[in-house]
């Protein structure tokens, strides 16, 4: 990569996580984006920093973040950066230190640079497109767990329109073919998991370019595989993200396609395995 991406990522994902890591042990100045969805003093300071430093080195590229403050839609570049500066709201306002920054640049549709920090853990995940993924520097790797009955599995459920979610269903079947499923709160560190082999695969549904951009290439350079429930390769934003070590891939897909088509009205039962 001829430009210093990852480095300036890496940099401005430190720099946001000093940030979360003072406002964590502050009370939490809370508000709301509708009825339930969280926004703390915390997004805000983080992404106004993210956004001033990714300004300050690349003026001409295009920011996409969560809370608004970025330039999207005044720039012609190719290059768009996805930002998610505190993802795992909910889980920081309640003071539970599952959080992170999630940073990621595209060129045109294609993620090539990522980062996701944990500042609490001081974890740093971060990759480049065909360079590999690291975690503190450190090359990591998927698992290499065989099967989905002795995976260990993780998903989200949204703040929001919670009923007209379908994700129980996939959660009651998988948690029955697998060894557990785990929801944590944060996508991106979800993702990172995948990517470095403390999750065997993750699925969700209706999450943003922020949310998944930088984790998807971590899981993808980390040796592992990023889909739909069809087998298609994961577009950002798309309705619903299946990504795993590659090796419970197939099988994984194959559950979620099958649930898909089952009515979402019915009552769960137990899978047949």
């Amino acid at each position: 990569m001829s430009e210093n991406y990852l480095d300036v990522a890496i940099e401005t994902a430190e720099e946001a996580g000093k940030i979360l890591r003072e406002e964590f042990d502050r009370p939490p100045q809370i508000s709301y984006k509708g009825d339930v969805d969280l926004v703390t003093q915390a997004d805000r300071r983080s992404e106004a920093a993210i956004v001033a430093r990714l300004t300050k080195y690349f003026p001409q590229h295009a920011i996409v973040a969560e809370e608004g403050t970025g330039h999207e839609s005044t720039s012609a570049s190719e290059f768009r950066w996805h930002v998610d500066p505190l993802d795992g709201t909910t889980n920081f306002a309640h003071g539970y230190p599952c959080f992170s920054v999630s940073i990621a640049l595209a060129q045109r549709d294609t993620v090539i640079a990522g980062v996701v920090f944990n500042p609490f853990y001081n974890e740093l995940f971060a990759a480049e497109r065909e360079r590999g993924a690291t975690l503190n520097g450190k090359p990591i790797h998927v698992s290499k767990v065989p099967a989905l009955s002795t995976s260990l599995l993780c998903t989200g459920f949204p703040v929001h329109k919670r009923l007209a979610n379908p994700n129980i269903h996939y959660y009651w079947d998988f948690t029955l073919r697998s060894h557990g499923v785990r929801r944590d709160g944060s996508a991106a560190l979800d993702l990172a998991s995948v990517a470095a082999g403390r999750f065997d695969g993750f699925w969700e549904f209706g999450l943003q370019k922020w949310d998944t951009a930088a984790g998807s290439l971590l899981v993808e350079e980390a040796g592992g595989k990023v889909s739909d429930f069809a087998g298609q390769p994961y577009r950002l934003g798309g309705p619903m993200i299946l990504a795993t070590n590659g090796s419970i891939h197939e099988e994984m897909r194959k559950v979620a396609l099958e649930i898909s088509q089952r009515d979402p009205a019915a009552p769960l039962q137990r899978p047949q395995v």
